[in-house]
């Protein structure tokens, strides 16, 4: 028969798996010799199986009843007994922690007589009648579901009957009336008396805690969390200690290191005569923990001991629930503590130093995507905020700015030195020169690689995207949210991080990540094999990339050159020209700007890789919007340009090859660069040229020739030549097409769109938010990626790939190249670089890491049926 039900004093073999985080501290700390009240746990397999009976297992009351028994013999109190009454506590605790998402009742085992007997036999009728109304109030919610404003208005009136502030201050006589007046909320709203049979209370209490485990705020929780809905909870049912005995007693919890900072010592809060929920409720002031020790000396140096041996056991910071009963110490909980990413840097490097730890666990430590909090501008926690909408936070950060509809308006604002928020529906190509002169964006469509988000995501700008309570009107200049009205030049603060959108200017924390954040990259970086580049497209993208530990470039677009103010206009007469000799004079124009362009990144990246992506957008996104159009001509050429479906259409390799002359200008400008800086600074930049959206053997083959003519009628420099691995026929062709490349690069953002027929614009925002909130899907495809699809055409152009040329290098430049889950993958899948935003640098770096450390235990990329 299973078994159900362990002690905290016994051994279970499988830890916290069955007894939860909660069970298995209390377990370890009682073998620890630490104070802990006695207990037993009920595990996560009798949750599971009391939600798939839909009734508690059979042999699981048989097995509670056994425990509690001992339970008795070993307090020497008896549960329902009047004169030494074992009252006991009910909580949750599953495997993975989920701090306040789940139920507790406390005080279980009163009723009216039991506690009146308890005044008498304590001689203290303020602790009994306070414990059982605290037992009807949270019994009733949790088990009965009655709603906590019916007992707190009950409280509430009677305080201000006599005129008092707080629970504390209330005489027993009143605690004894309040709680008389609880058992008849109770029965209004349940329709039954509370219960006096402690045993119908346990039973109940149990499994209202595993229900709790499907309450609504806990599965929003597990899904921000990507927590497993199949975990469950454990129960722990322990006797209870009482911080509410009288002035000798108190609750608290305290960290063993401060979560803000990392830096040691006490740090917490504690309450003298109180129970738990005190602590959290806020309807009384806690005192600072330092303020124990004048209290409760003996105590406190009890507790100052526990905690150290509590964090040199796990080895990890430590988040603490205490009692003080009658002066003894109790702990009632340890677990690692939830901390900032500079306070987990700070243990991690901490630990290192002090022995407890290697390197190697440090970089294991630390979560990848919490490094953002060290990257960017944050806002002042201080600060009191007029939140009014909240949308995706699609880039990290946060900045002030006065509201800017118009891209152009953005430009010039931003250019004269304002602090701009572009303010648009969504963005377009054509926008981009407002979003580099603004300081952050907010859309009202768009997901999380929408235009917005990925270009703000490589600038390092915060973007708040699909904030759907916002509705923009372009033509009367006026965006509204709700009953706010924001006109051009009323300022907002937008949080990228959190997705919210603030009313007025509020202060911001700019970013200083550390010697912390520097000792634990360096350690990752001993451990990695993923090299990891950057998408890098101006010289200062590149020096910001070199800056945060990049190996080089893997994607430099050029098209975003081709956006900036001054050259836009040239770009429109090359597309617009109705002659070859018209067009050929505009890019005559445009190759020693993009020369330009070319010398300055090659220069910011000495004896580094830059892999430069030749035009790859549809020409229309440089032209102007037909409506905009008056001239006859320009708009028969602009409707001649337009396609029904243009990111299918004619953009990539399709317009080098239908007119080689744009191709032919790019390479010039980026073999002229090369000498150029080679010439000045003596050191030859390592020139890789990619060529997008290749499906055909014979494109890459054109492609190749193409480039290696007109290198070579230039003089001749060194470089390699590769393409983007961005449509199923390409991976699923890669044999024919690695012969002729030097390396493949997955532009994963387009292989995503044309493998699943996502537009990602389209179903960002619209259907793929369904899908991710009906469990369709488990993750957007577009932040990580899809394994069993998308991943399966990877591994396929890897494996064809290199048999065809065991020399080829492969990576990954599309917005996954940033992404912790899909670096793994990347990494178990043998790609040799991953390649990102420059900001992403620091995180790509850790997660290539614990990709590499997680590898050496578990077994590479499996592809789905093999």
């Amino acid at each position: 028969m299973t078994r159900y039900v362990y002690d905290f004093d016994e051994h279970c073999e499988e830890g916290r798996a069955l007894l939860g985080g909660k069970g298995a501290g209390l377990a370890e700390m009682t073998q620890l010799g630490l104070p802990v009240p006695r207990g037993f746990t009920i595990t996560t397999e009798a949750c599971r199986e009391t939600m798939r009976l839909g009734s508690e297992p059979d042999g699981l009351p048989e097995e509670v009843e056994q425990h509690l028994h001992r339970l008795e013999e070993k307090t020497g109190k008896r549960f329902g007994d009047d004169r030494h009454p074992l009252l006991l506590s009910v909580r949750s605790g599953g495997p993975i922690s989920m701090p306040g998402m789940m139920e507790t009742v406390l005080n279980l085992g009163l009723n009216r007589e039991l506690a009146e007997a308890l005044a008498v036999t304590t001689g203290n009728p303020h602790f009994a009648f306070d414990a059982y109304r605290r037992l009807i109030q949270m019994y009733g919610e949790v088990v009965e579901g009655i709603d906590a404003h019916a007992f707190s208005e009950a409280l509430e009136e009677l305080k201000q009957t006599r005129n008092l502030e707080r629970d504390s201050d209330l005489e027993w006589a009143d605690l004894a009336r309040l709680a008389w007046r609880f058992e008849d909320i109770f029965r209004e709203h349940a329709g039954r008396p509370f219960p006096r049979d402690p045993r119908v209370q346990l039973a109940a209490a149990i499994n209202a805690v595993f229900a709790s485990w499907n309450a609504p705020r806990a599965r929003v929780y597990r899904s921000e969390y990507h927590i497993s809905e199949d975990l469950g909870t454990a129960v722990n049912v322990m006797e209870m200690v009482f911080g509410n005995h009288d002035a000798r007693s108190a609750t608290g919890v305290c960290f063993s290191r401060s979560p803000a900072t990392g830096e040691p010592g006490l740090y917490g809060e504690f309450l003298v005569d109180a129970q738990g929920e005190d602590v959290v409720a806020g309807t009384r002031t806690p005192e600072p923990i330092a303020n124990m020790q004048a209290v409760f000396p003996e105590a406190f140096a009890q507790l100052e001991d526990a905690v150290q041996t509590l964090e040199r056991h796990y080895r990890d910071m430590q988040d603490i629930e205490f009692t003080i009963d009658h002066d003894e110490l109790f702990m009632l909980q340890t677990r690692s503590g939830k901390r900032t990413a500079a306070a987990a840097l700070a243990c991690a490097v901490a630990f290192v130093d002090e022995g407890l730890i290697e390197p190697r666990e440090a970089v294991r430590r630390i979560e990848p995507a919490a490094l953002e909090q060290l990257l960017h501008p944050a806002i002042d926690p201080s600060q009191e905020l007029q939140v009014i909408a909240t949308g995706l936070a699609a880039s990290p950060g946060a900045a002030n700015g006065i509201v800017v509809f118009d891209a152009d308006r953005a430009a010039e604002r931003g250019k004269a030195g304002e602090d701009v928020i572009l303010v648009r529906p969504e963005t377009t190509a054509d926008d981009i020169h407002g979003l580099i002169g603004a300081r952050g964006v907010l859309t009202a469509r768009g997901g999380m690689t929408s235009h917005a988000a990925v270009v703000a995501r490589g600038m390092g700008k915060p973007c708040v995207a699909g904030c759907s309570a916002l509705q923009v009107d372009l033509e009367a200049e006026v965006a509204t949210i709700g009953e706010t009205v924001l006109r051009e030049g009323d300022v907002v603060t937008i949080d990228g991080t959190t997705g919210r959108v603030i009313l007025g200017q509020v202060a911001l924390i700019e970013p200083e990540p550390g010697p912390d954040f520097d000792r634990v990259l360096a350690w990752a970086d001993e451990n990695r094999r993923l090299h990891v580049l950057a998408n890098a497209d101006t010289p200062e993208d590149a020096r910001r990339a070199v800056a945060n530990g990049a190996q080089g470039i893997g994607l430099c677009r050029t098209e975003h050159m081709f956006m900036a103010e001054e050259r836009l206009p040239i770009v429109r007469e090359m597309i617009l020209a109705s002659t070859d000799e018209e067009r050929n004079a505009a890019l005559a124009r445009l190759l020693p700007m993009q020369q330009g362009d070319f010398e300055g990144i090659f220069e910011a990246m000495p004896g580094l890789p830059v892999t430069i992506r030749l035009l790859d957008p549809p020409l229309h996104e440089f032209l102007p919007p037909l409506e905009e159009v008056t001239d006859p001509l320009v708009r028969e050429r602009v409707l001649a340009l337009q396609e029904a479906n243009p990111m299918l259409g004619t953009r990539g390799c399709r317009l080098g090859l239908q007119w080689p002359e744009i191709y032919e200008m790019q390479i010039r400008a980026i073999a002229r660069a090369a000498r150029a800086v080679e010439e000045r600074t003596g050191k030859t930049p390592l020139v890789e040229i990619m060529h997008p959206l290749v499906a055909f053997e014979e494109e890459l083959t054109r492609l190749v020739e193409m480039t290696a003519r007109t290198i070579a009628e230039e003089g001749g420099i060194a470089y390699r030549v590769g393409t983007m691995i961005e449509l199923p026929r390409a991976a699923l062709r890669a044999d024919e097409l690695a012969p002729h490349a030097d390396f493949f690069s997955f532009g994963t953002n387009d292989l995503t769109q044309t493998t699943l027929g996502f537009s990602r614009d389209d179903a960002q925002g619209r259907f793929l938010t369904h899908y991710l909130e009906h469990g369709i899907l488990a993750t957007d495809p577009f932040a990580t990626i899809d394994v069993n699809g998308v991943g399966e055409l990877m591994h396929i152009a890897v494996e064809r790939g290199r048999a065809a040329n065991p020399e080829l290098e492969l990576g990954i430049c599309g917005e996954h190249g940033g992404d912790p889950a899909s670096i793994a993958f990347c990494h178990g899948l043998g790609l040799d670089y991953v390649s990102c935003s420059p900001f992403r640098v620091p995180i790509a770096r850790l997660a290539a890491a614990q990709a590499a450390l997680a590898h050496d235990v578990e077994t590479a990329y499996v592809p789905a049926g093999g």
